[in-house]
C-alpha cells in the first residue's frame, strides 16, 4: 500500500530551513494495521501529511497504493484525497461540523451520490462504530470518545483504502482510548482496510501488530509482536501449550547500513559523546562506551 524511499521534506523560511523528514524509508502492506510512534518533533505528522496528499515532499520516492505522489497534478491529487484516504484527527474540530447532527455529519462527504443511497450508507457506517443510537445528535451532545467515533465513520464515508489518523486517542480517557483501538482492529479485519495511526502512545503498541518508531526525521526501529508459546498446566493437571504474544524491538538499517541507536540504550552503558566502541564478539556485533 505504501512504499516510502530515502524520503525528504524541507520547510523553508526566509531566515531558516527544517528538516522534518531525513531520508525516511517505510513500506506498509495492503491491509496491514500499524502504528508510528514518536516524541514531539520526530517527524510522524509530517509523514502521515506526506501520505495523505497534505503536503509534497521534498525528495526521495513515494508511492500509495500504486500512485507516485510526486507526479500527481493538482486535480489528481484531489481525487487521491478523495477515494484513497480517509482521516480522523486527534481534535473533532477537523473532523465535525459542530451545528449538524451525527448522521449529517456522516453524509457530508457523499454529497454527490443520491439521497436515498447517502442515508443508508450514513446508517451503516454508525452502526459500525456503535453510534446508530446517537444519528440525531448533535456534537454537544455526545462525549468525546463518541465524538471521535462519529469522525471514523466520517472518515469511511468514501470507502477509503488507506485510513490515516493522527493520534486518535490523544484527549480520550483509556478506556475510551481501548475501545477505539479494538474499533480500529474490527475495521481492519472486517474491511481489510489499511490502517495507520499516528501517536505518541506506547501503550496503543499492544493494541497492533507492528510499531515503527521514528527519531530525527528517519525510521529508526521496529517492534513486531509475534507469537510466544509457553507451558502450561491445564485443568486436569498435566502440561499444555499456551499462546502468548511477545514484542520484540528490532532497529532498522538503511541503505548504506547506519541505525540510529536509542539514547536510553547508550545512557544505560555509560557512553557520551559522539563516538561508541564496536567489535564482533561471538557472531554478535557488540557496542560498548569509548575508553578514556
Amino acid at each position: 500500500m505504501i512504499e516510502c524511499e530515502n524520503l525528504v521534506k524541507i520547510y523553508k523560511t526566509i531566515d531558516t530551513e527544517v528538516l522534518a523528514l531525513q531520508g525516511l524509508e517505510l513500506t506498509v502492506e495492503d491491509g496491514e494495521l500499524m502504528a508510528i510512534i514518536g516524541n514531539s518533533g520526530s517527524g510522524k505528522s509530517t509523514f502521515l501529511n506526506m501520505i495523505g496528499g497534505l503536503d509534497r515532499p521534498s525528495a526521495g520516492r513515494l508511492i500509495v497504493n500504486g500512485l507516485d505522489l510526486f507526479k500527481l497534478s493538482e486535480a489528481e491529487l484531489v481525487a487521491y484525497k478523495r477515494d484513497v484516504v480517509g482521516f480522523v484527527w486527534q481534535n473533532n474540530a477537523r473532523n465535525l461540523v459542530p451545528y449538524l447532527t451525527a448522521i449529517e455529519n456522516v453524509r457530508m462527504p457523499m454529497m454527490f451520490g443520491t439521497i436515498k443511497q447517502q442515508k443508508e450508507r450514513a446508517a451503516e457506517l454508525l452502526e459500525m462504530v456503535g453510534m446508530s443510537h446517537r444519528a440525531k445528535n448533535k456534537l454537544s451532545m455526545l462525549s468525546g470518545g463518541e465524538q471521535q467515533r462519529v469522525a471514523i465513520a466520517i472518515a469511511l464515508a468514501n470507502k477509503p483504502k488507506l485510513l490515516l489518523a493522527d493520534e486518535p486517542t490523544g484527549s480520550v480517557d483509556m478506556k475510551t482510548s481501548d475501545y477505539i483501538l479494538d474499533l480500529f482492529r474490527k475495521l481492519n479485519e472486517q474491511l481489510g482496510l489499511t490502517i495507520v495511526i499516528v501517536t505518541h502512545d506506547r501503550h496503543l503498541a499492544k493494541k497492533v501488530n507492528r510499531v515503527v518508531a521514528i527519531r530525527d526525521g528517519k525510521t529508526s526501529s521496529e517492534m513486531i509482536l509475534r507469537p510466544n508459546y509457553r507451558e502450561r498446566l491445564d485443568g486436569i493437571g498435566s502440561l499444555d501449550e499456551a499462546e502468548d504474544t511477545v514484542q520484540e524491538e528490532f532497529a532498522v538499517l538503511d541503505r548504506a547500513g547506519r541505525l540510529q541507536i536509542p539514547s536510553t540504550m547508550l545512557e544505560e552503558i555509560g557512553a557520551s559523546g559522539n563516538k561508541v566502541k564496536l567489535e564482533v564478539v561471538n557472531g554478535k556485533i557488540q557496542i560498548s562506551p569509548r575508553e578514556k
